[in-house]
């Protein structure tokens, strides 16, 4: 049973760096628990405000139901006392409410709601797919705008209304006027989180918006260097964030956008750069090439004082 309330876990998860771990695969692409829960337990040394469990860097879109299962039990067997754990839901909504019940029974403290499966939608199907996952479960639920299921500003205000249960707003589509106006409108109601991929990029103007977290791929590989910049850009120390994006996250970035899918890819390259190898991606997505490995490589030893 989770040891937070939905209150809780909101104010919990907006007060750190929000870490979304690799889903460790063996060479035949089976799920390799035995390394994740290692995994699990070295970055549950460092202090963040949540893992989430089978995100969208840990390839929730790969796994079936049951691994999602397997990975977020392994998640909140080997976390620390104290650490939340979210896990993912999503599909269509009789199988996002399945997914709800399985975190339950996994011991998660709450749900990242990913977008319904392939279909779009209004905004009142929308409104009622969060509904009806909010209504299957006492867990806190944190709705990702994104993709086929991008909320607005007022669906959002109906849904904090409706929903006692629903803590937190995940942005994944950078519309700078609809994080304003959802903020406007509900303060702290809410947590409101960057989901954009690689999030430090967007870090400091989002902070001014009211978004006072954002989900790190790169703590994986480089949690020092992620924990480091986190607390540049909550002390709004302009000239540390700037050379911290210049040394590292901008090339990153640049590794990143040759190929669609490259968001985790590149993380789990960045695990085996560092010594922290987490196996290969799964279809439909595919592994860096050699050199582009190599690029990143030289990248990440380029950082001073940087331990993984």
């Amino acid at each position: 049973m989770t040891s937070f309330t939905p209150a809780e876990l909101g104010r919990r998860i907006g007060s750190g760096l929000l870490s979304f771990p690799v889903t460790h695969f063996k060479d035949d692409l089976s799920f390799d628990e035995d390394t994740y829960r290692r995994n699990i337990v070295r970055l549950g040394r460092y202090d963040v405000g949540g893992l989430f469990a089978a995100g969208g860097t840990g390839e929730f879109f790969s796994l079936t139901p049951d691994e999602v299962e397997r990975v977020v039990t392994a998640a909140t067997d080997s976390a620390p006392d104290g650490t939340p754990i979210l896990a993912p839901a999503g599909y269509g909504t009789a199988t996002a409410v399945e997914f709800a019940a399985a975190a339950e029974r996994s011991g998660a403290d709450g749900i990242l709601l990913f977008p319904p499966y392939l279909t779009e939608a209004g905004q009142e199907g929308l409104a009622q797919h969060v509904e009806a996952v909010c209504r299957a479960t006492s867990l806190g639920v944190v709705i990702y705008s994104r993709a086929n299921a991008v909320y607005r500003a007022d669906t959002v205000a109906r849904l904090a209304d409706s929903c006692p249960n629903l803590i937190g707003y995940k942005d994944g589509v950078g519309d700078i006027d609809t994080v304003t106006r959802i903020h406007a409108r509900l303060g702290d109601r809410l947590t409101y989180i960057g989901g954009l991929p690689t999030a430090e990029t967007y870090a400091l103007p989002y902070l001014q918006l009211g978004v006072t977290t954002y989900s790190s791929a790169i703590f994986n590989f480089l949690p020092d260097f992620a924990l480091d910049f986190y607390a540049a850009v909550r002390e709004l120390r302009q000239v540390d964030v700037t050379r911290m994006l210049s040394d590292f996250v901008l090339p990153y970035t640049e590794i990143r956008n040759r190929q669609a899918g490259y968001a985790v890819s590149i993380v789990k390259a960045g695990m085996a750069a560092t010594g922290h190898a987490a196996g290969p991606v799964r279809p439909p997505l595919t592994d860096l090439t050699p050199q582009e490995f190599d690029e990143l490589s030289a990248l990440i030893d380029k950082l001073p004082g940087t331990t993984a």
